[in-house]
């Protein structure tokens, strides 16, 4: 490491070229070839993605995105002679838009169905010929226009569907910005210098911008889901500023001890940056242990994370010291510069002060300390018990906008259900197989919880039948999974028996409920294995059977009570309802992609942490000295650290966009509870209680394990200097 970290020193400005010519080089393709996302989450295999499958043979013109408009008479009833005239009007025109494939409104003998019982509301649909990432954004806003400029004086419009949904999606700019602003902020309390301030964005900047560019030339070949620039920003930003911070903090360690800078540099490049090194391939671990799940969509996503995380660790260990080169010891403050010129240099091991006094603490009460910091864990966890697995829809959309209006119009007018219809799809190649499938509609029209049930008709030459149920509760409602239960045990089987006939039950919360018992069922081999790899890597890097035990009990009580944290923020409304994200289940998927990242910050901490603690071990063979200089050596920028990730993470709930929200949450959750409940006092006081015994490890098993050490072998020799170090300038 000092010797890349020397390299990159002494041609700072061609590194600092390089990283531009890489940036803008992608920059360009980028815009030549642009990007193709996917997203499609269904799951193959399971019932629902057969029901869709299916749906789309008998109507491959629906295959394309859909919107729903909707209209809704102040007075009288939208059967009205001016109303008709006016919507039918409008309704033309967008039929004849770019883009649109086809239009079915409610004045048609067969629209009758979409007039609600009270007259005062109506919808039409509108399929559009092409995929929703594949629509353009100007052929939907023209629907969107046309349909509120023919809306006449009285009626209110709305709009809903995927791809209303598209156009209408809040950007994550403005919450990147708002997290990147309060890290900026933090950093300057640290550092005390606009200069220093900086460097750490320029380089997880710099880290994400690569690997974002990169993934969206890799889209074009590849499957990748249209979250993963969206979760490869958020975790970059958290991890990029912190690898940076850890390494420019020991830089000006140095700096104040009276290293000059390139010693500096490279000292704190071969200890805090092995360490960098080390956390990102643990994260980097953590995130490609969802490959095990066996999930096609969420492949790319691992990829593209790791990729980001193994970007952004590479840029702080190479631009950074560039960058650090640029400037100098202006990395100080003046005070700071002013300082050192008086009173000389002073003690590196930074084991004094206000986190050396509360390691002592710990250290004196480390039993009572533990059972207040289990107890804070346990509670926060309770929640996760009660956990509902769903996705969010347009109810939970911000209520100022077109899509919540109009779902919120549609449940009014026509119930709680109708947001969100059960399918019943079978193949019915003769008359007896639609016999029998007309019999499950009538059977099913009496059941518990359906609202209504309608015989679609066949189209001609079609083999497929459908029946449409609509639930007497809204989609994310348990009723409404009850029912899809009770759909699949009792009434289809019922209908099946004897008949040749083979139903499936589709729609969208019976997606999110076969996405939910899959994930279920793959959980404990997902996380015993992203718990085993974290446990074996620390196991080669301490020789030491306690750390990575000790480890990862404490990685599953911070994503125990992470998790917990959302299920209140959430599900049970606490943050939600005040952002006007609607109260709801928590995201399917956010668990699988919540776990990997939660525990590879987690290892992160860990990382820095004990590796401080085996440099002092190692010298002194003292463990309570190792425990406390450790602790009272990382405290401060540990929690420095999970400042700026809580802020960066938290930001993303002001976006508007409830999942991204739910994950921000969550990870501003586990950060905080990780690092100044877990890392400042569980994790010391447990291994006070332990102590020698934490550094033991048999022999046998020693002999066997590969040497993966993160402290350095010894300290760099400097090197001759062949070029005059920047000068400070005030």
């Amino acid at each position: 490491m000092s010797a890349l970290a020397r390299w990159c020193y002494r041609r700072r400005l061609a590194v600092v070229l390089f990283w531009l010519a890489v940036l803008a080089g992608l920059g360009v393709a980028s815009q030549s070839v642009g990007t193709s996302y996917s997203t499609d989450l269904a799951l193959p295999g399971t019932e629902s993605r057969t029901a869709l499958e299916l749906l789309q043979r008998t109507s491959p013109a629906e295959s394309g995105s859909t919107a729903t408009v909707v209209w809704q008479a102040e007075r009288g009833s939208v059967r009205d002679a001016a109303v008709r005239q006016e919507m039918t009007a409008a309704l033309d025109r967008i039929a004849g838009l770019p883009g649109v494939g086809d239009v079915r409104g409610p004045y048609a003998p067969e629209g009758a169905g979409q007039v609600s019982r009270d007259g005062r509301t109506a919808y039409a649909h509108v399929a559009f010929g092409a995929q929703t990432e594949a629509l353009d954004p100007d052929d939907v806003q023209r629907v969107v226009d046309t349909a509120r400029e023919g809306a006449a004086d009285g009626v209110r419009v709305e709009l809903g569907g995927p791809a209303v949904t598209r156009i209408s999606e809040p950007g994550t700019h403005t919450a990147e910005l708002i997290g990147v602003i309060a890290a900026a902020v933090v950093l300057f309390l640290a550092f005390g210098s606009l200069l220093a301030m900086a460097v750490p964005l320029v380089t997880a900047i710099a880290g994400i911008g690569t690997a974002i560019l990169t993934m969206g030339l890799l889209s074009n070949a590849f499957t990748l889901a249209d979250l993963s620039p969206t979760l490869g920003t958020l975790i970059g930003l958290g991890v990029g500023i912190d690898y940076a911070l850890f390494i420019v903090t020991r830089h000006r360690a140095g700096l104040k001890a009276g290293r000059g800078v390139e010693e500096s540099i490279v000292a704190a490049v071969h200890t805090s940056g092995r360490a960098v090194l080390f956390a990102a391939g643990t994260v980097v671990v953590s995130l490609l242990g969802m490959l095990v799940l066996g999930l096609s969509f969420l492949n790319g996503v691992a990829i593209t994370a790791a990729m980001t995380v193994g970007l952004t660790a590479v840029a702080s260990v190479t631009l950074l010291p560039a960058l650090l080169g640029l400037l100098g010891t202006r990395t100080l403050s003046r005070r700071e510069r002013r300082a050192l010129a008086a009173h000389g240099p002073v003690a590196e091991d930074g084991a004094t002060g206000l986190w050396a006094r509360w390691a002592a603490t710990v250290r004196r009460r480390p039993r009572a300390l533990s059972a207040v910091a289990l107890l804070v864990m346990v509670v926060l966890t309770v929640p996760v018990f009660g956990m509902r697995l769903g996705s969010s829809d347009q109810g939970n959309d911000p209520e100022s906008s077109t899509t919540r209006a109009a779902y919120d119009l549609l449940a009014e007018g026509f119930g709680p259900g109708f947001n969100g219809p059960l399918y019943l799809v079978a193949e019915v190649p003769g008359a007896a197989e639609r016999a029998a499938l007309g019999a499950l509609a009538d059977r099913v029209r009496g059941a518990e919880g359906v609202a209504g049930v309608t015989a679609l008709p066949i189209p001609d030459g079609a083999a497929v039948g459908v029946v449409e149920v609509v639930p007497d509760s809204s989609p994310q409602s348990p009723r409404t999974s009850e029912l899809i239960e009770r759909l699949r045990a009792d009434e289809v089987p019922a209908a099946e028996d004897g008949t040749g006939l083979r139903v499936h039950v589709g729609g969208e919360t019976a997606v999110n409920d076969d996405f939910a018992d899959v994930l279920a069922g793959r959980m404990p081999l997902f996380v015993g294995v992203i718990v085993a790899l974290g446990f074996l890597l620390l196991l080669a890097a301490f020789r030491s059977l306690l750390v990575p035990a000790t480890a990862a009990v404490m990685n599953l009580f911070a994503a125990g009570a992470s998790i917990g944290v959302i299920v209140a923020l959430f599900q049970w409304g606490w943050a939600s309802e005040p952002l006007g994200l609607g109260t709801g289940p928590v995201e399917t998927f956010l668990p699988v992609l919540m776990l990997p990242v939660l525990f590879g910050l987690s290892m992160d901490y860990q990382v820095f942490l004990v590796s401080r603690m085996h440099e002092e071990w190692t010298r002194h063979r003292d463990n309570g000295r190792a425990v406390i200089v450790g602790q009272a050596a990382t405290g401060r920028v540990i929690t420095a650290a999970a400042a700026i990730m809580i802020a960066v993470f938290g930001a993303f709930m002001l976006g508007g966009e409830r999942v991204l929200a739910e994950f921000g949450a969550g990870l501003a959750a586990a950060v905080a509870l990780d690092a100044f409940i877990l890392r400042t006092v569980l994790v010391p006081a447990v291994m006070h209680l332990f102590g020698p015994a934490n550094w033991w490890l048999p022999r046998w098993l020693d002999a066997r394990l590969p040497h993966l050490s993160i402290d350095p072998p010894a300290a760099p020799a400097a090197a001759p200097r062949k070029e005059v170090e920047p000068q400070a300038q005030s």
